[in-house]
């Protein structure tokens, strides 16, 4: 493989990690304080439709942006009243926003646009790849040149924002007040609730930021990685970033790289399709398509060592008088 091709696929698997990366900053988010969200997945496709269906009618990229984390966001909040206020089965909320989000953009997207449940194909509103200060003056560099035009520039503002992400949740949850304040909630919520600290608004929070984030998450699957918006077009992507959230024990910088070596199945993935190889033939598109899906069953299967969840994680918390 040559330098160039490897830098093309590092910078493939990053661009195909970013919404991983996302969800699982927003699952890290939820569960840190006691609130287990599968619903992931359905609030990323949600957001993608809301995007994409919003960028085909204005053609504006910030406008679809703000669509995608609201409808993410209103999501988010639909399953925290099932499980903060009515203290409602977690799981079971998850799994009705991930089916209701499945059918609804496809009905919505029949009614609205015709097109059995896809949106049109964007020329326009999209986030277009953004080449950074200085490649002109590094180009000539032999090997800092090709991995700043690779590596580096060349990635749209969303790429940008998830790597942003990692640091800024590792702030917030282990350097911060509100930090202390998710992590206590999330292990013991009755010493909270002693403190004075409601456990509900805290919990409330934690869950409109994983909105926030896996609204960013779902509106660049559709108008950032995509043109469009297609049927299940996130493809598990949400059920895969949980994964990544328990490989890395609930920490940002470890399930940033269990995200990362998704995105790197994902691109190689893609480069083997159609690849003969010596004394074995073709590779079969399906095998290489099952690798991600292969690697979450294996880590989630016990593969990881031991991962410790918050104490109070899933179980709803009741006020004692």
């Amino acid at each position: 493989m040559s330098f160039d091709l490897l830098l093309l696929t590092l910078a493939a698997a990053v661009r195909l990690s970013t919404p991983l990366i996302l969800c699982a900053m927003a699952g890290l988010l939820s569960e840190r304080s006691g609130i287990i969200d599968i619903g992931l997945e359905g609030k990323m496709l949600a957001a993608a439709f809301a995007a994409a269906a919003t960028a085909a009618v204005t053609a504006s990229a910030w406008l679809a942006l703000a669509c995608g984390i609201a409808t993410a966001t209103a999501m988010a909040l639909v399953h925290g009243y099932a499980c903060i206020t009515q203290r409602g089965n977690q799981v079971v909320s998850g799994v009705a926003i991930n089916l209701l989000a499945s059918g609804l953009t496809i009905v919505l997207g029949s009614y609205w646009f015709q097109q059995g449940g896809q949106t049109p194909l964007l020329s326009a509103g999209r986030f277009r790849p953004i080449e950074l200060p200085g490649r002109s003056l590094l180009d000539p560099m032999p090997v800092l040149g090709p991995v700043y035009r690779y590596l580096v520039s060349g990635h749209n503002l969303i790429v940008y924002l998830a790597l942003v992400s990692v640091p800024l949740t590792h702030w917030l949850v282990h350097r911060t007040r509100f930090g202390l304040r998710l992590r206590a909630v999330g292990d013991n919520p009755q010493a909270v609730d002693t403190a004075g600290i409601s456990v509900a608004w805290l919990r409330y929070r934690a869950v409109l930021l994983c909105g926030l984030l896996t609204g960013v998450a779902g509106t660049y699957v559709s108008i950032a990685q995509n043109a469009g918006f297609s049927r299940d077009m996130t493809a598990g992507q949400g059920f895969i970033a949980l994964a990544a959230m328990i490989f890395g024990k609930w920490r940002p910088y470890p399930a940033l790289g269990a995200c990362l070596l998704f995105g790197l199945l994902d691109a190689v993935a893609i480069r083997l399709q159609g690849v003969r190889v010596t004394g074995i033939g073709q590779v079969p598109v399906q095998l290489v398509q099952a690798l991600p899906y292969a690697l979450t069953v294996l880590l989630l299967a016990g593969f990881i060592g031991k991962a410790v969840a918050p104490k109070a994680s899933g179980i709803p918390y009741v006020k004692e008088h």
